[in-house]
């Protein structure tokens, strides 16, 4: 029997999304969401593709708890994890530093990195590390692969990665810009040469990834050259409770006048700041139907957060020289229709239109939303980070075997 399943698992500190694929076809078997664990009541929610969506409502104590929770739900549906086709386990991990620049099958030296560079992913390697470890453990002769949120943007130029302080110190530190959401922005770019018909080294694209967090980046020929997160998560665009780019002085100023620890500031910059801050929405859904009943509050928010966007825009068409495609995605960049059209306007003179009645339509398929005659491509290309992350992992233990 072939082995062509993938299982890919992205644990985060109470949860765990996960998705069965099968790689001959790149069919989706499954995919689900265990949600809230260690809390009084967790909840897991399993849809097998073809099927009904089953939910249920009880005690996950830790993430061996969900993974068993999980193999479970898959065993009622003859996909068990401890099933012959099964090819290896795919984890998302958000942080991978400069040592990781592609996925890697991991062993006890992978995850001492992993473990290395928790102080510049506190929120999220740690529970990267939980959901690789509970995997191993359920399936030890398994492979299980490490995909980075950051590996693809290491392709970056060290005019693009550092920044401009100290170098010893930066060095010291693993101070640097690393960049994020790098399944999506490999998967988007290269979904746009697609559907440009064209190879993906023959286009350049400026890949808009919108969601509750946000980033942008110029990729060059397949390869990421510039991108907006940087360090961490929060530098860049407007996000739903991020500030985004900002003045570092403002940190000071905060605590020596506002006397705020740096504990209270980091939560402001990363949970009370970007759309909830300057309105008290993070749901652009709701920020527009304020706009729209006449809010002004909304409507100052939703300005800045298309200020930022289109500055990205300007700075990577620079970077590119060249621009074949302006690509957004993500839930607000696949959904939000006033987005796009307002990120774009005022933009002609580089050669960004959109039409409105291609844009108004909503659709699951990437598509073009700028006129025929546009001399750049402006589209909306749906996102599939679990895709890439079983892709990514199908291939290395092919060429491993």
């Amino acid at each position: 029997m072939s082995r062509t399943r993938v299982l890919v698992l992205n644990s985060g500190s109470s949860s765990v999304k996960y998705q069965l694929l099968d790689m001959r076809g790149s069919d989706r078997l499954a995919m689900g969401l265990v949600e809230r664990i260690g809390e009084e009541t967790s909840r897991l929610r399993h849809t097998p593709t073809g099927g009904l969506s089953r939910e249920w409502s009880g005690s996950v104590p830790d993430h061996d708890a969900a993974l068993k929770a999980v193999a479970a739900e898959l065993a009622k549906d003859g996909l068990g994890l401890d099933s012959p086709e099964l090819a290896a386990i795919g984890h998302r991990v958000v942080h991978g530093g400069k040592h990781f620049t592609e996925p890697t099958v991991v062993d006890d030296a992978v995850l001492a990195e992993i473990e290395r560079l928790i102080p510049v992913a506190p929120l999220h390697n740690p529970a990267n590390l939980t959901g690789i470890r509970t995997a191993q453990a359920l399936r030890p002769d398994l492979p299980q692969v490490a995909v980075f949120d950051t590996a693809f943007h290491t392709t970056m130029p060290e005019s693009a990665a550092r920044y401009a302080i100290d170098v010893e110190t930066a060095d010291a530190h693993r101070v640097r810009r690393y960049g994020f959401h790098g399944t999506s922005h490999a998967y988007v770019s290269r979904e746009t040469a697609r559907l440009l018909g064209r190879a993906p080294e023959d286009v350049n694209v400026i890949v808009l990834h919108l969601g509750n967090g946000a980033s942008a980046s110029a990729v060059r020929g397949g390869r990421c050259v510039d991108t907006s997160m940087g360090l961490t998560p929060l530098e860049g665009l407007v996000m739903g409770t991020r500030s985004g780019d900002m003045d570092p002085a403002v940190i000071f100023h905060l605590m020596r006048v506002g006397g705020m620890s740096a504990d209270e500031i980091d939560t402001l910059l990363n949970k009370r700041s970007g759309l909830i801050g300057l309105c008290g929405d993070n749901d652009m859904r709701e920020i527009r139907r304020r706009v729209d009943a006449g809010d002004e509050r909304a409507r100052l928010a939703f300005d800045i957060y298309i200020h930022r966007l289109k500055k990205y825009i300007g700075a990577y068409y620079a970077v590119l020289g060249r621009v074949d495609a302006v690509a957004f995605t993500a839930g607000v960049g696949e959904n939000a229709a006033p987005v796009r059209e307002a990120a774009v306007a005022g933009l002609e003179g580089l050669g960004l239109v959109v039409d409105a009645g291609l844009n108004a339509v909503r659709a699951d398929r990437a598509r073009l939303i700028s006129p025929a005659d546009a001399r750049v491509a402006v589209a909306v290309v749906p996102t599939d980070e679990e895709m890439e992350i079983a892709t990514q992992t199908y291939a290395l233990v092919e060429k491993e075997r």
